[in-house]
């Protein structure tokens, strides 16, 4: 049966790598399963919960040690005493964060991640091509935080964790205000703004209650992340390069401070 499953993994990973498109027609809720699943088995799991299966007593007790955050900066150390109580107190001085657990301590289970892009990538050795894979998540907590993360690994699994974290620790704070009067809660941007990566520039304009997230995939997508529910949008460019393209969450970070 491990054999089994071992060939079945092998053969999963095996494809995404060599057709990488594969992996955008399976739906969203089963994408981290597979992936979790995959690696399990390839690094020898699909055991229960007995560890490794050499002898009774190992792996015990290890999960609670794996878990456990230790934190390597003042900042964590400060974060896990509960001396800063948001994550607005580190953002207006500005302080790097280069841990995820400290985004993942006040955010928690609100923050949702989508996998944006998965693309292979060449470089030319005297042996031949070096194939690796490079993943574009965006996390969001639909609440006014959202992060872009990019990473290139030889697995795709890698890929994907890796850059879920680097997203978690660029996680940014988003400006939203009002079109019109101000009643209810905050619901568009506040001003007119615009972005721009490489060829591609994109302008974000406010809207109407109601009117909805007017705009392509990958920056509605951006958007809804962010909490912001009504918005126009305009870009210019090579938007198929989505590398880029995703990079418009660099206009939110762009909006003035003044209040409207």
């Amino acid at each position: 049966m491990r054999s089994e499953s071992r060939c079945v993994a092998t053969l999963l990973l095996r494809s995404f790598r060599q057709h990488p498109r594969l992996f955008f027609h399976v739906p969203a809720a089963y994408k981290h399963m597979i992936v979790s699943w995959t690696d399990s088995v390839i690094r020898g799991g699909d055991r229960g919960d007995r560890g490794r299966g050499r002898g009774r007593g190992r792996g015990r007790g290890r999960k609670d040690e794996e878990e456990k955050w230790v934190p390597c900066t003042k900042l964590g150390r400060l974060v896990q005493q509960g001396k800063i109580k948001s994550l607005e107190q580190i953002y207006l001085f500005s302080m790097p964060v280069k841990e995820y657990q400290i985004v993942e301590n006040f955010l928690g289970s609100a923050l949702k991640d989508e996998v944006m892009k998965i693309m292979p990538v060449q470089k030319q050795t005297r042996a031949g091509q070096r194939t690796r894979f490079k993943a574009f998540v965006v996390v969001g907590d639909h609440a006014g935080h959202v992060g872009l993360g990019v990473k290139c690994a030889k697995e795709v699994a890698t890929a994907i964790r890796g850059a879920i974290i680097q997203a978690k620790m660029t996680c940014i704070p988003v400006r939203r205000g009002y079109w019109g009067n101000n009643i209810g809660q905050p619901h568009t941007v506040p001003t007119k703004v615009t972005g721009k990566c490489g060829s591609v520039t994109v302008r974000l304009i406010p809207a109407p209650r109601g009117a909805g997230i007017v705009a392509a995939r990958v920056p509605k997508k951006v958007l809804q992340m962010a909490g912001i529910d009504d918005c126009y949008t305009a870009s210019r460019g090579s938007t198929k390069t989505l590398g880029n393209f995703v990079k418009v969450l660099h206009v939110l970070s762009n909006i003035p401070e003044h209040e409207f």
